[in-house]
């Protein structure tokens, strides 16, 4: 039977990871691509917004990223590649921090989410409680957040499969199984920056 996660307390049984393995193509200037989670933000990079909001929601976290990329050094966390080749997208990095966690749970965020809420994981969890499910992810009005997302660590097997088998939409993935979604109202509390535009949009606002 599925271990549940009981609504508090909750970090001891969660492992966060900050999905930092894009590209980063529309964030650049030349279209070539850059490390978006290095970008600066309100003078700190965009990773160091996330990690500040999501460590003490989670027992320990890491990032899914090429270990290679020496701009992770200076943030002291296990990084952890894909384990599937040719980079076929965020769940690639799900599959891999499934695979390396030894919590029950792994809750996913994107780097590029700098105004996430102190109360994501415990409001996931609660939702997960409530309804027996194997995966929940955000949903903020209208708008679904399925990145965002609190996963059992027996999923991985079934990702790989999906992934194998040419798999890639995320909400396609999660409806195979126990999917519930946690319902939030602050919608700035889940933007994503995928430009320079939206970035400094962001950065305007008080």
């Amino acid at each position: 039977m599925m271990a549940r996660v009981s609504a508090t307390p909750v970090a001891a049984e969660v492992t966060g990871v900050v999905l930092a393995g894009g590209l980063g193509r529309r964030m650049s200037t030349d279209g070539h691509g850059t490390n978006k989670a290095m970008t600066g933000f309100r003078g700190r990079p965009l990773i160091e917004h996330v990690i500040g909001r999501i460590r003490p929601q989670v027992a320990s976290l890491i990032i899914n990223a090429d270990p290679d990329e020496p701009s992770w050094r200076a943030l002291s966390l296990r990084v952890i590649a894909d384990r599937i080749p040719d980079r076929p997208g965020p769940l690639a990095g799900v599959h891999a921090a499934l695979l390396a966690i030894q919590t029950p749970w792994l809750v996913c965020v994107p780097c590029d989410t700098p105004l996430l809420p102190p109360d994501l994981v415990s409001r996931l969890a609660q939702s997960q409680v409530h309804a027996n499910a194997d995966r929940v992810s955000v949903r903020c009005g209208t708008q679904a957040h399925p990145v965002i997302a609190l996963l059992h660590q027996s999923l991985a097997g079934e990702l790989e499969q999906y992934l194998t088998a040419g798999g890639r939409r995320i909400e396609t993935w999660l409806s195979q199984g126990r999917w519930v979604e946690a319902h939030f109202d602050d919608e700035q509390a889940f933007v994503n920056l995928n430009t320079a535009d939206e970035l400094r949009r962001l950065e305007s606002i008080p």
